[in-house]
């Protein structure tokens, strides 16, 4: 067998919401395929991005991430433009973009997977200023009403369910300016969420419409109204601009404004406040996918 890889650096997130034997298990597959690797921890946010560049400028063959999707995030961060592929070891709650991709969920399997698959998938970032994120950002949650990790820990994915329950429940609505590759909408809302993959996790998928690799960002408003939650779960593409209240849309560049301002959210990390422009970043990292 041929080993694509030959020199990995592994980085840990060890708040991830896995409890289970990592290093064990990651040094017993990479002894299996003589591996070279060496291994980050990360203690604090912005490691992994710091940890992810340092490991391209000393010439791994790939870096390989154990995390949550915010630690996939910060990964993908680091490596934008040195052209070195990553690896993701499902460690999260959610682990969406690892369920977008088809890695397998278990540890072992993941790390065999990054041992032999030569297989690479070019999938698109979104850029907030000099922020990248890789799944979605939200509007409309303050970081007290996040899903917290105690209840990620006791209810694992029920955890987002909860939330969704209660931010659903009370948000107050915002009045939405929209700017989409130069159309400008405007919409009443609780909530503006843009994705760019759109895996919810090992347990809910959106819209087949919204695909990782296909250079275009999809922009929803979301208010209290049966409409605009079927338009979410929609399994159709985007409704046209025939529709008399229209609830979805999609773009290259999207520039988010709301009175009043909103907090931002991207990959489930808070980031700030509305306005924001977002744009995508086409086919910018390369993943290991079986």
């Amino acid at each position: 067998m041929i080993i694509p890889y030959k020199k990995i650096h592994v980085i840990i997130n060890p708040a991830s919401g896995k409890d289970e034997p990592i290093l064990n298990v990651i040094n017993r597959v990479f002894r299996q395929y003589d591996i070279d690797w060496e291994l980050s921890i990360t203690r604090a946010s912005g490691d992994a991005t710091r940890f992810a560049r340092e490991a391209a400028q000393a010439g791994v063959d790939l870096v390989a991430s154990y995390g949550g999707d915010g630690t996939q995030m910060e990964v993908a961060d680091g490596l934008m433009g040195t052209g070195v592929p990553m690896a993701i070891l499902p460690g999260g709650t959610g682990n969406s973009m690892a369920h977008d991709l088809k890695v397998p969920p278990k540890l072992k399997g993941a790390v065999e997977l990054a041992c032999t698959s030569p297989n690479l998938r070019a999938i698109d970032v979104a850029q907030v200023a000099d922020q990248h994120f890789m799944l979605r950002a939200n509007t409309g949650t303050s970081e007290q009403e996040k899903a917290s990790r105690e209840s990620k820990d006791r209810y694992g994915n029920f955890a987002y369910i909860m939330e969704g329950v209660r931010f659903l429940g009370h948000l107050p609505s915002a009045r939405f300016h929209l700017t989409i590759d130069g159309q400008e909408f405007e919409q009443e809302g609780i909530s503006c969420l843009i994705f760019n993959a759109g895996s919810m996790g090992y347990y809910a998928n959106l819209s087949a419409s919204i695909q990782v690799d296909d250079g275009l960002l999809n922009v929803f408003v979301v208010n209290k109204k049966i409409e605009s939650m079927l338009s979410l779960a929609s399994q159709s593409s985007p409704p046209s601009a025939n529709h008399a209240e229209q609830h979805s849309w999609q773009g290259r560049e999207i520039t988010i404004d709301a009175d009043p301002p909103q907090p931002l959210w991207l990959d489930g990390e808070h980031y700030g406040e509305t306005p924001v422009t977002i744009k995508v970043v086409p086919k910018a990292i390369k993943v290991v996918v079986p």
